[in-house]
């Protein structure tokens, strides 16, 4: 600003003057005592003048003054002599812009995606600021019809920078299916901890494994997708998500649509697009510290030892390539390609047969047979149908060797005479289930007579008449006796088969194919026969008057 500009004057009673060095504001004093003006005026006409940062304090003391000096109340501001004639003759500032200055090229800027619209302003021409209709009339003309904000519009006039005016509605893509599986085989490794946080670190969690019918993972579906709209009313079209088939895989089926379960009991094996069940557990070393105990629902191969101290359990069959050295093992069948030794703390459980190279301080149990190649030394070796030693040197020295049906060997007992005990005719553990079940099918018959007699009194009797409690009592009896009866049926069928064995025990025999020593205490069907003298090739069995005899081969 090269010069002062006034607005007001003495007849008006105020004076603004527009100096380079500032605004300053002169207040004449009243002649007649009143003033025709307020504070308010003032301010107004500041406002006029685009004068927003202004010192009140100083314009409420000149007002109040008024002494006739002047007083700075701002800094200075640029404004033309024609806007101070436009201001003090009524008229709009904003006319004297339309005058003075023509407004800035508005530019409506799309987005690549047309998702958004943004004013952009170009003022080479000019630097006003346009109107929320002009932004409006720019806006249609570039095709924006969809998501306008007028509230970031009303915003945006206010000064020359860049605004998004319009903004569209994205597409939301759908969720592709996945699978979730029902299991976790992070914890592969990891030692298992109590309730106590006591760690057991013979449980080492090396075998995720799964029970027949367990759900082992459910697929999520995928979902749709949303449609979305940009700012030129166009519908962007969402994508749906993808489809994932279901990971079966060997000893799993789906039921259903989206539900794995497994079919056997195994090991949880998961490559990634597909789900199985093994039967079968491989383990290609030794069973001790760096795998702990182990149980399995199937089948295990070891290539290795086990190691003493440690278990194995399964409910399939246990082949082993090593050696049982102080461990216990318990299996359908046991197979060992080395031997089982543990100064008496070796123990192999086996519901059907067990096989073996040799035995030394073992405890060795079978439900059918067991097959020992080379020696049994000192053990204790039980089998319910059959012991079979006719490999290698197919001896038996001391301990005590118990079959049910027939001992079959080479050697018992050695040239030193050692107390060797051999039993045959005669199993202990079918013996015992026998007499329990004799016990428990008496029981359950005297229990179903007892309620049979009872719902007979009671079937003569209106149970309209009786009480709630007696009418429960009734409803409890008649539901029991059907699976009690159910139960007994059972129990006879299995007293018959245990019959049929005991029967086929009372023929068991002893068959020695090269010698048997001196020491040697047998027992066929619990009759006793010591042997004070050296025999070969020799079948001891109980002859029909009921005593041991020992015949030809």
């Amino acid at each position: 600003m090269s010069e002062k500009l006034i607005l007001g004057g003495p007849q008006a009673g105020y004076k603004y003057e527009f100096k380079p060095d500032g605004v300053y504001l002169t207040i004449y004093p009243s002649v007649d005592g009143e003033r025709l003006f307020e504070l308010s005026d003032m301010r107004q006409i500041l406002r006029e003048c685009k004068i927003m940062d202004y010192d009140v304090g100083v314009l409420s003391r000149t007002m109040r003054e008024a002494n006739g000096r002047p007083q700075k109340i701002s800094e200075p501001v640029e404004i033309t002599e024609r806007e101070l004639q436009m201001i003090e003759g009524g008229e709009s500032l904003e006319d004297a812009h339309e005058e003075i200055e023509p407004y800035a090229h508005l530019i409506v800027e799309l987005s690549r995606d047309k998702m958004k619209a943004t004013i952009k302003y170009d003022t080479r021409a000019g630097a006003r600021l346009p109107t929320k209709e002009m932004v409006m009339e720019a806006l249609a003309e570039a095709g924006v019809v969809y998501g306008i904000d007028e509230e970031a519009i009303d915003r945006g006039i206010g000064s020359l920078t860049a605004f998004v005016a319009a903004e569209g509605v994205r597409p939301v893509n759908g969720e592709n299916a996945y699978i979730d599986r029902k299991f976790n085989l992070g914890i592969q490794g990891k030692p298992v901890v109590d309730e106590y946080d006591k760690v057991d670190y013979k449980d080492l969690n090396l075998f995720v494994l799964a029970k027949e019918n367990q759900t082992l993972a459910i697929r999520i579906p995928q979902t749709k997708g949303t449609n979305g709209k940009n700012v030129l009313g166009e519908v962007v079209t969402a994508q749906n998500g993808r489809p994932i088939p279901m990971p079966e895989g060997k000893n799993t089926k789906v039921v259903g649509e989206h539900r794995l379960i497994a079919t056997v009991n195994g090991q949880i094996v998961d490559k990634g697009s597909r789900i199985s069940v093994d039967p079968r557990l491989t383990i290609k070393g030794s069973v001790g510290v760096s795998t702990g105990d182990v149980e399995f629902d199937g089948t295990i191969q070891i290539g290795g030892n086990v190691e003493p101290g440690f278990k194995v359990k399964a409910t399939g069959d246990i082949e082993i390539r090593g050696s049982i050295n102080g461990a216990e093992v318990t299996g359908r069948n046991v197979y060992i390609s080395g031997g089982v030794t543990g100064a008496e703390r070796v123990k192999v459980f086996a519901e059907h047969d067990v096989r073996t190279a040799f035995a030394e301080n073992a405890l060795i149990e079978a439900g059918n047979d067991v097959y020992i190649s080379d020696i049994a030394y000192h053990s204790q070796i039980r089998a319910g149908k059959r012991i079979v030693m006719e490999d290698k040197h197919g001896q038996i020295t001391g301990g005590h060797v118990i079959a049910g049906e027939e001992i079959s060997v080479k050697v018992i007992g050695n040239s030193a005479f050692v107390v060797t005990r051999v039993s045959v005719g005669v199993d202990p553990t079918l013996q015992q289930e026998y007499q329990d079940l004799r016990k428990s099918y008496k029981e359950s018959r005297r229990r179903l007579m007892q309620i049979t007699q009872t719902l007979n009194t009671l079937s003569k009797i209106d149970i309209n008449k009786l009480p709630q409690n007696r009418v429960e009592m009734i409803t409890q009896l008649t539901r029991s006796q059907f699976p009690l009866a159910g139960q007994i049926k059972r129990d006879e069928k299995r007293i018959l088969e245990i019959e049929a064995q005991l029967a086929n025990m009372k023929n068991g025999r002893i068959k020695v194919s090269d010698t048997i020593y001196p020491g040697t205490r047998l027992a066929v069907n619990n009759i006793l026969k010591n042997i004070q003298s050296e025999y070969k090739h020799c079948t001891i069995f109980l002859n029909s008057e009921g005593d041991v005899e020992v015949g030809a081969y």
